[in-house]
């Protein structure tokens, strides 16, 4: 089984099918199992733009006001999400698409106030994913969360997906991203990491800043909680996808 996390900035904008999506549609054909975390950056920031609603990254995260969090869930499940599942579908592909609270999936917590809806996963219970996947099916994951009170939250897509994966003790999780990996000191692009031990990750990942932050976070967190290996690469390439289906590419992250 594998955990594919699509990230905003590689989802193609252009007409037509999206090649990725057109892959992972043979991969799964084929028999293979997937579950598919996506993203929004971009989409959530030209929608933001367009109302006038100002928004700030705050470690890699992004703060968000109670009219931020309109447009990120309206944005995030009713667009981006359904893009993806609409062409999954046209592909022969059994999808549907739930946010990451819907069947008790994660349960998430407000624990830095300073940035408004934002959650963090306290649990993760994969029995309602496992029964859509004996089912044949496709899931499409949005990321947002509900607490314990029934608030839904805004939740860094890298963070749901490292907490899935982990939870479905996934072959592997595949961050399809816009950098080529996990950067030693970014932006240094000499500083490439090809292949690091999870333990090491979490010794240098101390000094990381901005979005390499919660993209080290989900590949520790993930491994931790049990999957049997992460690779970070830089999705808007098809080439790259093929790559890291093949464990090549990138920055592979390993127990």
């Amino acid at each position: 089984m594998i955990l594919f996390k699509y990230g905003g900035h590689a989802i193609s904008d252009g007409q037509g099918i999206d090649p990725v999506l057109s892959l992972l549609a043979e991969e799964i054909s084929a028999g293979k199992k997937f579950v598919i975390v996506h993203g929004g950056g971009p989409a959530i920031n030209r929608e933001l733009e367009i109302h006038g609603i100002k928004s700030e990254m705050i470690g890699g995260l992004r703060k968000t006001t109670a009219e931020v969090f309109e447009v990120v869930q309206r944005t995030l499940c009713g667009e981006v999400q359904r893009k993806l599942v609409n062409q999954l579908i046209a592909l022969g592909i059994n999808s549907v698409g739930f946010t990451a609270g819907d069947g008790n999936l994660t349960r998430a917590k407000i624990s830095k106030p300073e940035l408004g809806l934002v959650g963090e996963v306290v649990s993760v219970d994969s029995n309602f994913l496992i029964a859509q996947l004996d089912l044949g099916i496709t899931p499409v994951i949005s990321p947002i969360s509900v607490t314990s009170d029934g608030q839904a939250v805004n939740m860094n897509a890298d963070i749901i997906a490292g907490a899935i994966g982990g939870a479905l003790s996934v072959d592997s999780v595949l961050f399809s991203t816009d950098v080529a990996g996990i950067y030693r000191n970014w932006p240094d692009e000499g500083s490439l990491i090809q292949s690091i031990k999870v333990d090491e990750l979490a010794e240098i990942s101390k000094s990381f800043e901005g979005g390499m932050i919660p993209k080290a976070e989900a590949a520790i967190n993930a491994i931790k909680a049990g999957a049997k290996k992460v690779q970070v690469f830089d999705g808007r390439d098809v080439v790259n996808v093929e790559l890291a289906l093949k464990g090549e590419g990138g920055t592979l992250v390993l127990p």
